[in-house]
């Protein structure tokens, strides 16, 4: 039976549940350190697959059309911020001090990869393109997301982020992993291509056990006596505003540049996503640990509103007659078919 496109995945089905675990059982003194021994090497691990998966010939196919990336990566990693920081009297009645600090956060994280590719191949964009945007967005955010947290983003009291002393943690623990697979790509990418379930239970496993340690932290220090129904209503109201702007802002800017349709849909949907495999390891290099669960709701709640709009918006641009036809806009017919 084909599951309702509007229903979540089975994946995101398991980050509710570990949530509801860590809020029920938090693990708490060895077993805690434990735990974050665990999500140190898993988070290793997972970039190290990465590294290894990612091939350098399709990063190198889409390198030359720079005007798209530019795009691409100033959606990424300058309108969202710019947004999450215009918008913040707007925001913040919405959420709590620390809720909003995710938000920033959230606007600071690189694109997704394959989510990107796999929506801008059914709406019949450009994939090579979106794989060169995507691939460069997440190797860039290793450097870009520390930088501008220390920047953007603020504990509450005002003081900004620590995120600049921590560049060597991230490089250590996501970049040299990365590096590493790489190099090695040549001995282990053909047992990686006959075991891809190895990669995503990898990706998976160590999304679920970061999110496991960081909500258990955030238990153990109340998080579930701050945060009401309301408040979490707040933070889906602010994810959907951040989306749909920034879906808008892409398809007007792409437009108005005078790239072709192709080009136009990878633009929206490379530009439009934030990355949940990157952002959850890097806020728990970044941010304490008590913190962590905070941080990373907003988070959470972005990737399955962006995955179920642009989900939609993919199926009607790919079913689409594509001959002479106008560039797709998300404020325009494309939200009305949101709605219908």
């Amino acid at each position: 039976m084909t599951r309702p496109k509007f229903l979540p995945d089975n994946f995101t089905l398991a980050l509710v549940g570990t949530v509801i675990l860590a809020s029920l059982l938090p693990c708490r003194g060895a077993a805690a350190v434990g735990f974050n021994w665990l999500t140190n090497i898993a988070v290793g691990l997972l970039f190290f697959l990465h590294g290894a998966k990612l091939s350098r010939e399709a990063i190198v196919s889409g390198m030359t059309h720079w005007r798209l990336h530019i795009v691409v990566l100033l959606s990424t990693f300058a309108l969202f911020p710019l947004l999450g920081l215009a918008l913040k009297p707007v925001l913040t009645p919405l959420v709590t001090p620390a809720l909003y600090m995710g938000v920033l956060f959230l606007c600071t994280l690189p694109s997704t990869v394959q989510s990107s590719i796999a929506f801008t191949s059914i709406a019949k964009g450009n994939v090579p393109a979106a794989v060169c945007a995507a691939s460069a967005s997440s190797l860039l955010g290793i450097f870009i997301t520390p930088a501008l947290v220390g920047l953007v983003v603020t504990d509450g009291s005002g003081h900004a982020g620590s995120a600049w002393h921590t560049v060597g943690n991230i490089v250590l623990q996501l970049l040299v992993p990365f590096i590493a697979g790489q190099l090695l790509r040549p001995v282990i990418s053909k047992w990686l291509d006959k075991n891809r379930s190895v990669l995503r239970f990898v990706d998976q496993g160590s999304i679920l056990l970061v999110v496991y340690v960081a909500f258990s932290e955030a238990v153990n220090e109340g998080i579930w006596h701050t945060i009401s129904l309301q408040t979490l209503g707040g933070l889906v109201v602010v994810n959907v505003v951040l989306l749909a702007l920034a879906l808008g802002v892409t398809a007007f800017a792409s437009k108005r540049l005078g790239f072709n349709r192709a080009d136009q849909i990878t633009i929206i949907f490379c530009g439009s996503k934030k990355s949940l495999a990157s952002g959850i390891p890097m806020a728990k290099v970044i941010f304490a640990s008590h913190a962590v669960g905070a941080v990373v709701l907003p988070l959470m709640l972005f990737h399955q509103i962006q995955l179920m709009t642009c989900a939609v918006l993919a199926q009607r641009w790919g079913a689409r007659d594509t001959s002479g036809e106008q560039a797709p806009q998300p404020d325009g017919e494309g939200a009305r078919a949101q709605v219908r």
